[in-house]
């Protein structure tokens, strides 16, 4: 029973997007559509196979920032969120900044962050940053404060340090959390290292994949774009299911979401 829930899994999307882009495919062909409109999906598949090198060369420097920023965001958000759960002061003085990093629209400031910091991979990095990092603050920030009342007065009466009652019940309880905004966060420092390309892309700082796009639509080779957005779509993918794995992996034993995921 097992393997027919992992076949339906896995089978039931990729036959929904076999038939989406069959669909696609006869609907260009019927109509004549022209390439510089809406390539079918054979010609995107041709560019991707002829243009692959050019533009797995651009992803990996796209995929080096966004691993940097979501190791980063996980680092610092991290801490962050523990020194919130320790002082009620420093959450209620820092987290408005927070707040307003993620509010912020960083296509806004993605230019005057490439001014400042002269490094070109140091400014991608930080742009990205920005959009992943609040996702893992305040969802550690809310696991570190879940902790059961029962427990925490438990805790207390069999006189635990505030250092015993930090690793063995508020980490445990924040781990779900943490990975739950890791996961978010995944696709948000691809989607700002992207948004950031598109910027610095334009003065031909950085060869990264969004750059590619922008000059596949000034060339109008609009295959070649969807190319690059094909890859850009399955590498967030990728960043997703390998962080669910790693989530699961880490909670499966002990926590019932995880437990209840592999029961299904």
């Amino acid at each position: 029973m097992r393997w027919r829930r992992r076949v339906l899994r896995f089978g039931a999307p990729l036959l929904v997007g076999i038939v989406f882009l069959a669909a696609w495919e006869a609907v260009v062909r019927a109509r004549g559509i022209p390439v510089y409109i809406l390539p079918p999906p054979s010609a995107i598949a041709a560019s991707l196979w002829t243009d692959g090198p050019s533009l797995l060369g651009s992803l990996l420097v796209t995929l080096r920032v966004t691993l940097a920023a979501l190791a980063a965001a996980a680092v610092f958000g991290g801490a962050l969120a523990l020194l919130f759960s320790l002082s009620r002061l420093v959450e209620l003085s820092l987290f408005p900044y927070a707040v307003i990093l993620q509010v912020t629209p960083v296509v806004a400031i993605a230019p005057l962050i490439i001014i400042w910091v002269h490094q070109p991979f140091l400014a991608l990095l930080v742009c990205a940053w920005i959009v992943a990092f609040f996702p893992i603050v305040s969802n550690t920030t809310i696991g570190l404060n879940s902790a059961d009342r029962n427990l925490l007065a438990l805790f207390r009466l069999y006189g635990a340090s505030p250092a015993q009652v930090l690793w063995l019940l508020r980490l445990p309880t924040a781990l779900p959390y943490f990975l739950a905004g890791l996961r978010i966060s995944g696709g948000l420092a691809l989607i700002g290292a992207v948004v950031a390309e598109f910027v610095a892309g334009t003065g031909g700082t950085e060869t990264g994949l969004a750059f590619r796009i922008l000059e596949a639509g000034y060339r109008l080779a609009i295959p070649r774009l969807f190319a690059a957005l094909f890859l850009l779509s399955l590498t967030g993918i990728v960043i997703y299911l390998v962080l669910d794995a790693l989530s699961r992996r880490l909670l499966r034993h002990w926590h019932e979401s995880a437990a209840a995921a592999e029961e299904e």
